[in-house]
């Protein structure tokens, strides 16, 4: 049997995996800048690293307008139930990456006024590690949850 030949030019792809690379071209980050991780994440979006080459340069106010939280620097307690409401009012499909030592594990501040790791609190996708981590690390993990994104790994 003859197998039908695509003329070129054409593209076959499903529908889900042009969503899927639609929306890693165009992540809007709503920022949650705690600590000292929140400086590295505003240097990520200067010139010099530029994340507009990855769709992001618009970071948010509104959690209503964003899909990508940051989460830099470590959660207090009193903290951790605004990070949950912001990440509630997020329009679904949303991501959340966890930048630094502090975000992702409670860092080297173990008591009880500090969250021990973001993931107690709101799903993390993607895990940035350091103290404090520098922007190339951020775009490494940026490009860590698009690939993810892409590949399926991740559902919503």
């Amino acid at each position: 049997m003859d197998q039908a030949v695509t003329p070129p030019g054409i593209i076959l792809t499903s529908l889900g995996k042009v969503a899927n690379w639609a929306r890693t071209r165009s992540m809007w980050p709503a920022t949650f800048g705690l600590a000292c991780c929140a400086i590295e994440m505003m240097a990520a979006g200067t010139a010099h690293y530029d994340l507009a080459r990855f769709g992001m340069e618009v970071f948010r106010a509104s959690p209503r307008q964003a899909d990508l939280m940051i989460v830099a620097g470590r959660v207090s307690q009193k903290m951790a139930p605004v990070l949950r409401n912001v990440y509630d009012q997020m329009p679904e499909p949303k991501w959340v990456i966890s930048m630094g030592a502090c975000a992702s594990t409670g860092g080297m501040f173990n008591n009880y006024a500090l969250v021990q790791g973001v993931d107690q609190i709101v799903p993390v996708d993607v895990y940035v590690p350091g103290c404090p981590p520098g922007p190339q690390s951020l775009i490494h993990g940026i490009l860590t949850l698009q690939n993810k994104i892409m590949s399926g790994e991740i559902t919503y």
